[in-house]
């Protein structure tokens, strides 16, 4: 049993003091509260396994601090308007100190950990951290203007700012704890899944579900030069120039904004980056970003045709990012492993609302190449192209960012060959590029079931707050993706194995009526056919014979290897009221899969966007009895 009066004690002793630590690292209070309330109640989620530990706090300190930087990103150094002079000067100099100097002091001044602990807090070697304390105790006594004695006092001062927070009742975040707990194992649940008509269409629903804490933990740094052995060494030399990202768009002006080894801050330079380095123990890495501005080619083709007026007051300028990370690897070996890892990175992307387009093999540039589209719908819909190559002992990886939807992948493609020919000369590397001849091809295993849907793959919701969140992928009592025509069990004799996983928008209101559910199994071959021709004849049947309800085939194909057919269905339930919802059923050999989505009617899925969707499911089937892994 979970002893709530000790984590009730640990709650009330610990939370002002991490508060404090958060704040100061970020300089934005009302993203530290919220981290640090959020990190209690995933301590009370796994308190059986904290309450054990000799320190929670350590434990929980970590996950509070990467909670609070992730979302101050899009709040960057946020100020509260009546900040008094000392506390804005202190953050000030706080935030001109790299994230690991930042961390160090602030551990050294306002925690009780010894040095070891701050260096394993910080993810560097104590010798490394004792420096770099050293060198942000100076810094920051510069920027503040004061003696290198006064740091604890300037950062206690900012306590003035923390201690008017208002916490959440302790039995609101062990409930937030246990509501989080329960999202983890929604489905099939009693209770948290309804039944849309008797029939069984309404999706399950919980809290927002938490990322998982392995992605919680800081990146290592890679060795020193004085630790690697004799080899290739890496320069700045070979990165691109700005004309070598002309091709992404020529009617821009692309210039050099930054380069560096990537050792500061948060180490996360490049959209979807999990780690600081692919290859922690790499003999040195170089991250070059470019800006480009100035009228889009769409927009001045738009200009010439509509031939506009010259009172009319012009667009303004439109605006790219583009990125270049290249990593040097101590052997061909260690360079397919950080090769494999930054396909990974992209193939299942785990920043919020980005999905997965498309993914494309690149021949004729160095030994491998990959190019993958994804699609941002944080505010104004944005393309992400992202080319990634290995030549040698060489990874290199190019990104652009462009307003709008881009699929062209002629342009991107010749971005990367022009990097890797860059590079290839170079010692350590191998192969170079010549014209590059493109290809698409099945999006890669990835995510927590290789063989379903992942949130990576799902399409943009209009009005939506929040990212689709996944719930646990469980064993399918129920079926939830079914609808009234066609009640679908994925139980039974012959099923070998089956699975099923809900998303939402815990954020929406009646979240519970609305969302996207996938359910699979696996027969022999011919059960397996059966089963599906089974499901389409009883919504055929439906179609005829029930009242009320409506049904549109959006697709139908029907093959020895595979089957697809999708529905809208509407069911009126009122003289005013009706329910949309999109199902398909498909089959890859002997595996099936259903699809089905509720919208609302605020927020629905485009019919485009759930074809290609099911297209995706299709092209995941076949990797079903990978079973599951962690992303």
């Amino acid at each position: 049993m979970r002893d709530p009066d000790e984590f009730d004690a640990f709650y009330l002793d610990a939370r002002d003091r991490v508060l404090l630590e958060a704040y100061a690292l970020t300089g934005d209070l009302p993203v530290a509260r919220a981290a640090v309330r959020d990190a209690f109640a995933v301590a009370w989620h796994h308190w059986r396994k904290v309450s054990r530990l000799e320190d929670p706090e350590a434990w929980l300190r970590p996950l509070a601090w990467g909670r609070a930087q992730r979302r101050h990103t899009a709040r960057i150094w946020h100020r509260e308007k009546d900040l008094d002079a000392d506390a804005k000067s202190t953050l000030d100099a706080l935030s001109k100190l790299p994230v690991a100097q930042r961390k160090a002091l602030i551990l050294t001044n306002l925690s009780p950990l010894p040095l070891a602990a701050i260096a394993r807090e910080v993810g560097r070697p104590q010798a490394d951290v004792e420096r770099e304390l050293q060198t942000a105790t100076a810094q920051f006594a510069v920027a503040r203007d004061t003696g290198s004695t006064e740091a604890r006092a300037h950062l206690e001062h900012l306590r003035t700012v923390t201690e008017g927070v208002r916490w959440p009742r302790v039995s609101i975040v062990r409930r937030a704890g246990a509501a989080r707990r329960r999202t983890h194992t929604v489905v099939g649940v009693v209770g948290t899944a309804l039944v849309l008509l008797a029939g069984g269409t309404f999706v399950t629903q919980g809290d927002t579900a938490t990322a998982s804490l392995d992605h919680e933990r800081f990146d290592t740094s890679p060795v020193t030069d004085d630790e690697a052995d004799q080899g290739p060494t890496l320069s700045d030399d070979v990165l691109m120039a700005a004309a070598d990202v002309r091709p992404l768009d020529r009617q821009m002006t692309w210039v050099e904004s930054d380069t560096d080894d990537n050792a500061g801050g948060s180490g996360l330079a490049l959209p979807c980056q999990l780690h600081r380095y692919a290859d922690p123990q790499g003999r040195g890495a170089f991250v070059r970003t470019f800006e480009g501005t100035g009228p889009s080619a769409a927009e001045s083709a738009k200009k010439d045709r509509s031939k506009q007026k010259s009172k009319v007051t012009p667009a303004p300028p439109a605006e790219a990012t583009a990125w270049e990370l290249v990593e040097l690897s101590g052997s061909d070996e260690a360079a397919r492993k950080a090769y494999a890892t930054v396909n990974g990175w992209y193939a299942g992307c785990l920043a919020d609302r980005i999905q997965l387009l498309s993914v494309h093999r690149v021949d004729q540039v160095g030994d491998d190449a990959r190019l993958y589209t994804l699609r941002s719908w944080k505010g104004e819909p944005r393309t992400l192209r992202v080319g990634v190559a290995r030549s040698g002992q060489m990874t290199v990886t190019t990104v652009s960012r462009f307003d709008g939807l881009q699929t062209d992948v002629r342009k991107p493609a010749a971005v990367l060959a022009a990097a890797v020919n860059r590079l290839c000369s170079a010692p350590g590397a191998n192969a170079c590029a010549g014209e590059p001849a493109v290809k698409e091809i099945a999006v890669p295993p990835a995510g927590v079931v290789p063989g379903m849907l992942s949130e990576f793959d799902l399409p943009p919701i209009a009005r939506a707050p929040g990212p689709w969140i996944g719930t646990e992928p469980a064993r399918a009592k129920v079926n939830v993706a079914s609808t009234r025509c066609d009640r679908t069990k994925f139980t039974g004799a012959g099923v070998r194995t089956n699975l099923t996983r809900t998303f939402l928008f815990p954020a929406v209101d009646k979240a519970n009526e609305f969302g996207l559910t996938e359910t699979v199994g696996m027969w022999s071959q011919s059960r397996a056919r059966t089963f599906v021709k089974d499901v389409r004849e009883r919504v055929g049947r439906c179609a005829e014979n029930a009242f009320g309800t409506e049904v549109r085939q959006l697709r139908h194909v029907a093959g020895a290897k595979t089957d697809v057919t999708a529905w809208n269905i509407s069911t009126q339930i009122s003289d005013k009221d009706s329910v949309e919802f999109l199902m398909a059923i498909i089959r890859s050999g002997d595996t099936v899969a259903q699809v089905g989505f509720v919208p609302s009617r605020a927020m629905s899925m485009e019919r485009a966007d759930f074809l290609a969707l099911v297209d995706r499911a299709l092209s995941r089937l076949p990797r079903l009895d990978l079973g599951v892994s962690e992303p």
